[in-house]
């Protein structure tokens, strides 16, 4: 199981926002890369990040500040947002990120992603964010018609590496993760599943270790970390004791 910190880029700058509305974003640090460090240090073995405003222009908008995070780890990176063609991706995984995220070009152009993910075995991933089941796209701007599940099934054998599922009407509001639709999400697919939006404490930590979440990946968590309302030090000894048993 992987504790996912995340960083959401917006201006450059790392932020979080609340149901994915981008007038609703807190600030919480000027320099990314700094942010990046501090999550190194606190014992974090893989980072995901979000470029925002990519996600909403369809290409990449905060190159510079990941570029710059990607300096100073050497931890794993997964990131997403306006990653739309396969020239996008290969230029990522060329600078030194370990996965992409590909979220509205999987609703729009599955064929990318089953081209991106057999030219790049391990490294794709597939970010599914559902408002009321449906899947969103366009930086959460428009929902489409399908269902998370739908899409996810499109993509069984294409060897994807992730599902990065989100709830968006948790995202940011520390409510505590959807478990019920994350795990029903990972029960019905072989595909492994990351659960994300609106980890709230260190009880999420508890049941994303809880044997009905045995089938996921790990969980992003992103506001709780930042407003103290998770322990990084008591997660990760959380988790290394679970390994450990």
């Amino acid at each position: 199981m992987i504790l996912f910190p995340a960083i959401d880029l917006k201006n450059g700058q790392c932020v979080r926002l609340e149901q994915g509305d981008m007038a609703r974003a807190t600030v919480f640090n000027l320099d990314p890369a700094a942010q990046a460090k501090s999550f190194a240090a606190q014992g974090f073995q893989y980072l995901h990040v979000v470029d925002l405003d990519g996600a909403f222009a369809g290409k990449p908008m905060n190159a510079q500040a990941v570029e710059s995070m990607l300096k100073v780890v050497s931890m794993p990176v997964q990131l997403g947002g306006g990653i739309r063609d396969l020239a996008t991706v290969e230029a990522w995984l060329s600078k030194g990120i370990a996965r992409v995220i590909i979220g509205t070009a999987a609703v729009r152009d599955p064929a990318l992603v089953k081209e991106a993910a057999k030219s790049f075995p391990g490294r794709v991933a597939v970010g599914l964010d559902a408002r009321d089941g449906k899947v969103a796209v366009e930086g959460w701007a428009e929902s489409s018609q399908v269902t998370a599940l739908e899409i996810a099934q499109r993509f069984e054998d294409a060897g994807v590496a992730a599902i990065i599922f989100t709830d968006i009407a948790r995202d940011g509001l520390l409510k505590g993760i959807n478990w019920d639709a994350t795990i029903a999400l990972a029960e019905a697919i072989s595909i492994p599943v990351i659960a994300s939006g609106g980890l709230a404490s260190i009880d999420d930590v508890r049941t994303m270790l809880s044997p009905r979440a045995k089938k996921l990946e790990g969980a992003i968590a992103g506001r709780a970390l930042y407003d103290g309302r998770l322990d990084p030090a008591e997660a990760l000894a959380l988790i290394g004791a679970a390994r450990a048993a």
